[in-house]
Order: structure tokens, then C-alpha cells, then sequence
């Protein structure tokens, strides 16, 4: 009995902080929505947190339905004159609308409104981001390691190339170097690739050009990734309590450090540099919650702003269905004068639901490696 009062609890560990981490980030989505709707005078018909049977929920004084479904994978807002809550198309019976009623739909907006309401979800995530990075350099301080080499690894690329202790990362690859964190991306970025390197020696500037060797690392998790090392090593750690406006502006270069290297990993992927079994999915996800929960406030409100971050990026893919998918389509239409038929936007529709599904189980899969669950089913039969 106890040892099942423990799985119970183990379990809660790592559900919780999971469902904190999904439906903040959610929320923060639709909320893009749902506010961009409602300044350009759309009515909000439903605002869901996660999706199917609801559990819970409340009509507010303008009608929008607010709503807990039992599926927590995500959320919709379904505006007036949607079709269906993944806004696929415009309702049938939207002809028939009010012109009152018409000024209220989604679908009778002229594209630019249309166009800023969708694109108003990302942009949630990625404010919601930048403000949450803000507040934990201006209270806990942002995590810095001067660019300072302390130590060479003996017959390392750096070593080859001629770096020692003592010598200041000045750029890699043309990128101005400020942190020691700065040159582990450059070098993970160039993995495999010639990169010049200039360094301060004392005084004097220098450069070198060397290729980072591919490396195959662990994670804390368990997942394996492939990176790029050249062989040096900093020892320092300090944490720089930041001013707000310092502390915002830094913020927004985490941001996009962060969305330069998911694009870059992304297109590594495609053409084979990296695996795709890094690809993780929901259960990735709730494993790691879990685990940066246990690290602490800090570690768990940047993950918090990482996530954010992920959400909002993977939904500008122009893939329909995506709200990057959308905006494909209201782009079309701007330069055109008017949208794509029906039949191209259900097509459309129908390979966006196939790439999604496809995407999903594939990293549902991996997920599954990851945890050992299919090596555990495997033995059952073996």
C-alpha cells in the first residue's frame, strides 16, 4: 500500500507542474486570440483550455463561453462564424448573417483584421516570454559565465588550434561573443562546420579557424543529442541582477537566441546533421516539467518562458491548421484580392491534419523510446 501511495505521488510530481506548464502557455496562446477579437469587435463564442468533453465552465456578461475540457493537449477559441473550433472555414450559414451579425464574424473581417487576430496568438507567447525572462533577470539575475577560457582539453580542436587559459572569445563565425553560454550555442550551431574564432590574448586580438567536432551527449533526462565541443572549459558561474529596461532587452535577445537555434536544430533535422528521436512530444514534456520543478522557482519559470517560446514559434509553421497556416492563406488573399477556393483550402486542411497526426505520433514514438516503455514491452514478448 505504501509503495502504491508513493507511485501515486511520484506521478503527481510530474503531472502537475506539466498541466502549470501547458495551460499557462495555452492560455497565454488563446488569450492573443481572444483579446485581438474583441478589440477589432469579434464576437468570442468559446475559449477552452485543452480539448473535448468539458469538465467545467462559465458564460461571462458577453457571451463567451470559458471552459476546462478533460483532454489538457492544448485549447481553441472559436470566434463567431467559425466553422468548427480549429477555424477550418467559415460557417454555412454565415450568407445568411445580419449585417449586425456579420460585423461580429471572423470571417467577414477584412484580411488585415483577420491576419492580426491569428497572428496575435504567437505573438502572445513570445511577449508572454519576453516578460517572464524580464521579472527572473530583474529578481534572481541572469545566468552569466564571462567568455573567458579556463581550461584547454588536452588534444581537443581548441588545442589543436592553438587556445589557451586565459584567452577572452571576442566572436565565432562573425557572431559577437558576450558569455560563456554565447559560445556553447555558436559552437553547438557550427557543429561539423569550419568557423573562425577570434579571441583577446593579452591585449592582442586573434584568430584561429577550427571545426567542432560532433559529439553524441546525455542529457539529464536521458535523451541523447548530438552537439558540437572543441574542448574548452569555463569554471565560472555568476548571476547579474539586471535593471528593467537591461533586463527586457535582454530578454528579447534570449528570445530570439532561443528561436534562432530551435529553426536552425529544426533544418539540422531535415537534412540529417541531428536525429529525429531528439523530436519529444507531450511526454517529454511532463517528464521535464517534472524534473525543472525540482530545480527550483528560477528553473522552472524559464522552462515556463521556453515552452512559451517553442508554442509560439512551432505555430508560425505555414502548415494549415497551424496558425502559421492561416496566414499562408490571408496572404494569398491580400495579394490576389481574394481568398483560395474552397476546394484548395479543404485540401490544404486535410495534408496540414496529416502532417499534425503524423508529427505527433512520431514524437508520442519517440517519447515512448525515451521512457523505455517500448524496450519494456518489447521484453514482455521476448
Amino acid at each position: 500500500m505504501h509503495q502504491f501511495f508513493s507511485s501515486i505521488q511520484e506521478t503527481m510530481n510530474y503531472v502537475v507542474p506539466f498541466l502549470i506548464v501547458l495551460g499557462l502557455v495555452v492560455f497565454v496562446h488563446e488569450a492573443g486570440h481572444f483579446l485581438a477579437a474583441r478589440l477589432f469587435g469579434v464576437r468570442v463564442e468559446t475559449f477552452s483550455i485543452g480539448f473535448g468533453r468539458e469538465l467545467f465552465g462559465w458564460n461571462d456578461r458577453r457571451g463567451t463561453r470559458w471552459k476546462i475540457a478533460w483532454l489538457p493537449l492544448g485549447g481553441y477559441v472559436k470566434m463567431f462564424g467559425d466553422s468548427d473550433p480549429a477555424s477550418s472555414g467559415a460557417d454555412e450559414k454565415v450568407a445568411d448573417f445580419t449585417e449586425e451579425e456579420k460585423k461580429q464574424a471572423f470571417y467577414t473581417q477584412k484580411v488585415g483584421k483577420r491576419f492580426a487576430i491569428v497572428f496575435a496568438g504567437p505573438l502572445g507567447n513570445y511577449l508572454f516570454a519576453v516578460l517572464v525572462m524580464a521579472a527572473l533577470f530583474t529578481a534572481a539575475g541572469r545566468p552569466y559565465t564571462p567568455p573567458v577560457v579556463d581550461k584547454v582539453i588536452e588534444n581537443s580542436v581548441a588545442a589543436q588550434a592553438g587556445l589557451k587559459a586565459g584567452d577572452v572569445i571576442l566572436t565565432i563565425g562573425g557572431s559577437k561573443i558576450g558569455s560563456f553560454e554565447d559560445i556553447k550555442r555558436a559552437i553547438s550551431l557550427n557543429m561539423g562546420t569550419e568557423v573562425e574564432i577570434s579571441f583577446d590574448r593579452d591585449g592582442a586580438k586573434r584568430t584561429v579557424t577550427l571545426t567542432p567536432e560532433v559529439v553524441i551527449t546525455t542529457d539529464r533526462f536521458g535523451g541523447k543529442h548530438k552537439t558540437g565541443r572543441v574542448g574548452i572549459v569555463s569554471t565560472r558561474q555568476e548571476y547579474l541582477k539586471l535593471p528593467i529596461g537591461e533586463a527586457l532587452q535582454a530578454a528579447v535577445g534570449e528570445t530570439w537566441s532561443l528561436s534562432v537555434s530551435t529553426l536552425k536544430g529544426v533544418g539540422q533535422m531535415i537534412i540529417g546533421v541531428r536525429g529525429a528521436d531528439e523530436l519529444g512530444g507531450p511526454l517529454r514534456i511532463a517528464e521535464m516539467s517534472g524534473q525543472v520543478a525540482k530545480d527550483g522557482l528560477a528553473a522552472f519559470v524559464w522552462f515556463l518562458a521556453v515552452i512559451s517560446v517553442n508554442l509560439g514559434l512551432i505555430n508560425l509553421f505555414p502548415i494549415p491548421l497551424l496558425d502559421g497556416g492561416h496566414l499562408v492563406f490571408y496572404l494569398i488573399e491580400g495579394v490576389r484580392g481574394r481568398p483560395l477556393s474552397e476546394q484548395a483550402q479543404e485540401a490544404g486542411a486535410r495534408i496540414g491534419l496529416l502532417l499534425l497526426v503524423s508529427l505527433m505520433l512520431f514524437a508520442t514514438w519517440n517519447d515512448l523510446v525515451h521512457l523505455r516503455v517500448v524496450s519494456y514491452l518489447r521484453s514482455l514478448f521476448s
